[in-house]
């Protein structure tokens, strides 16, 4: 065997299985919550009820419009990023963006209760709706400052 049969021999078993790979690999969290637009909206709501609380709108006073947008979209980027989406996360890691917050167990508790009504408001699947909830509790340490 030639040295470039050899090598598109090798080339093709690649393809193969790559394709055999891609086929076999379920679809990412990201894709389950139906991409992009979905977790944006998805965002808007939590954002907005968490904003609207009145036990957590202190953390949005004094923020300006430009800079609630980017809140926004570094969430956004952030669950797109975290779920298996093509998204960059450019945002501080979690634990510097949260630091002297002063964030409870009883704020976290409400915030949690907001997403659980953001995720069925939306009709989030129970698989898909369990996992998002695991994601947010990998970042409870880094959020909740008092107890």
């Amino acid at each position: 065997m030639t040295f470039r049969s050899a090598l598109a021999a090798s080339v093709i078993a690649f393809a193969v299985a790559v394709t055999a790979t891609a086929q076999t690999t379920a679809p990412t969290l990201y894709k389950r919550l139906g991409g992009y637009d979905a977790i944006a909206a998805v965002t808007d709501d939590f954002v907005g009820r968490l904003a609207s609380d009145p036990g957590l709108s202190r953390f949005f006073i004094g923020h300006s419009t430009d800079s609630l947008k980017r809140i926004r979209q570094l969430v956004v980027d952030q669950l797109c990023f975290a779920t298996g989406g093509p998204c960059v996360y450019i945002g501080r890691d979690t634990k510097t963006t949260h630091a002297g917050l002063g964030i409870t167990e009883k704020d976290w508790e409400t915030s949690v209760k907001h997403l659980v009504a953001t995720l069925d408001k939306f009709n989030v699947p129970a698989k898909e709706k369990e996992e998002v909830l695991t994601l947010a509790t990998t970042l409870k340490k880094d959020i909740v400052e008092k107890p």
